[in-house]
């Protein structure tokens, strides 16, 4: 006679969201369960603060919460409780700066966290260092002045990274008379001591870098690109111990007003893929045993203007495109960059026009979040035959949600990061609960 059992539910999956990409460095997670049906309302909201200006990401590690904003006329590293959003200390410094195009003054990259210290690098490429527990000072470095970075187009914006004893930053530096200057720098993460550095003629760029194994070595990826004339740029492959620089792939629109700020997304120990929203597109890259790097294909139509593609059934999903009227949700196999659908995902409502626009990609288990870029979030149902809106809600209506929301233990965080235009809310990061009860 058969037994029928009950089925246990499977074990809650917890992470870690120590860098704004994530756990994995690739928008993705393996937390979960979370909350299957939403609301018609909406999200259910935990606590929402008002923040300053910026485009950071909440950082969740070591039973804090991390942000990194310009408060006033200053940088301000706070430490957050995670369920309430109670401001347990802050670390600030005044700052100088005012975009040229207009947008925000705030800080572009977010807070990184390791072994008890946080990192943040400002707007005007002042490097800090700070304890995770109390906020106090550890070290710092005026990257500018040290290295003669210069503004470059929209400041400073690339988020260091963390290996082993070392953090790894896109200095950007210029102060060499052929233009070029350390491009890119290991600092002991403890003492901020220069361990190598790397010239290069390319800058800094508004992708971060990301460290990973690459046929059998620590690697560096660090996709550089500065405001140049002529516009140059692209992915250097570098040993994380040595500062050897394996490989050197150019990949940078022929356009002065260009930058790269899509992270490389790697694949495994040989396959990176890298892309550009203004004329290039993406590009595979396989790596040899020397670590040389070769396009296994191009597509020209699937190009990330900031956001991290994701990787499932043999298949690349993202929003390409540079602009909002340009940018469609895509889907291209990763055998041959053969493109297998577009989707357009905009709707009409009271006689406008909304949709998800440049939105970035979310990847939580087996299910699949997009934050639209003025505010709507879905969840997308991803298939190599075509995607599917599960659910759809908006958060807010607010331009310039460009900043990638983090997960942990339930609990989502984003940011607005301009103000509501229709509930007049002034920037704010909201904790949406999604915990299953």
């Amino acid at each position: 006679m058969m037994m029928v059992v009950g089925v246990l539910r499977a074990e809650p999956v917890v992470e870690e969201w120590p860098h704004f990409l994530g756990p994995h460095m690739n928008a993705t997670t393996k937390e979960g369960p979370l909350l299957e049906k939403w609301a018609e309302t909406g999200l259910p909201v935990l606590w929402e603060e008002e923040t300053g200006e910026g485009y950071a990401c909440p950082i969740l590690a070591e039973g804090r919460l991390y942000y990194f904003h310009r408060v006033g006329g200053k940088e301000t590293l706070e430490c957050r409780r995670p369920e309430t959003g109670e401001v347990v200390w802050s670390y600030a410094y005044p700052v100088e700066y005012e975009d040229r195009y207009g947008f925000s003054p705030g800080p572009r990259t977010s807070a990184v966290v390791d072994e008890g210290r946080v990192y943040v690098a400002g707007v005007t490429a002042e490097l800090h260092c700070v304890t995770a527990d109390k906020g106090e000072l550890v070290w710092k470095k005026d990257l500018a002045k040290e290295y003669a970075v210069p503004q470059y187009f929209f400041g400073y914006g690339p988020t260091p990274v963390v290996a082993g004893e070392r953090i790894i930053v896109n200095v950007g530096g210029k102060g060499n008379a052929d233009g070029s200057g350390v491009c890119v720098a290991a600092f002991d993460k403890k003492t901020g001591k220069v361990l190598w550095t790397v010239e290069d003629q390319w800058g800094a760029s508004y992708a971060s870098p990301v460290v990973t194994k690459i046929r059998g070595k620590m690697c560096a990826l660090v996709l550089a690109a500065g405001e140049s004339k002529p516009p140059h740029g692209g992915l250097l492959t570098i040993d994380v111990e040595s500062g050897e620089v394996y490989d050197r792939f150019l990949w940078r629109a022929d356009k002065y007003e260009s930058v790269l700020a899509s992270s490389p997304l790697v694949l495994d120990e040989k396959r990176v893929f890298i892309s550009e929203c203004y004329e290039l597109g993406g590009v595979l890259l396989e790596f040899d045993e020397a670590r040389k790097s070769k396009p296994v294909w191009k597509q020209r139509e699937f190009g990330m203007h900031f956001m991290m593609p994701i990787v499932k059934d043999g298949h690349l999903f993202g929003f390409a495109g540079r602009n909002p009227p340009d940018t469609e949700f895509k889907c291209v196999n990763l055998a041959d960059g053969e493109l297998a659908w577009t989707k357009d995902y905009r709707w009409e409502k009271e006689g406008h026009i909304e949709g998800l626009f440049r939105a970035s990609l979310l990847q939580a288990g087996e299910r699949y979040f997009a934050l639209g870029e003025d505010g709507i979030f879905v969840e997308l149902r991803l298939s190599p035959k075509g995607p599917e809106v599960v659910q759809r809600t908006r958060l807010f209506t607010a331009q310039q949600a460009w900043t990638l929301p983090s997960l942990h233990k339930g609990l989502l965080y984003v940011v607005q990061n301009s103000p509501d235009s229709e509930a007049r809310t002034r920037p704010r990061m909201i904790c949406y609960d999604l915990r299953v009860k």
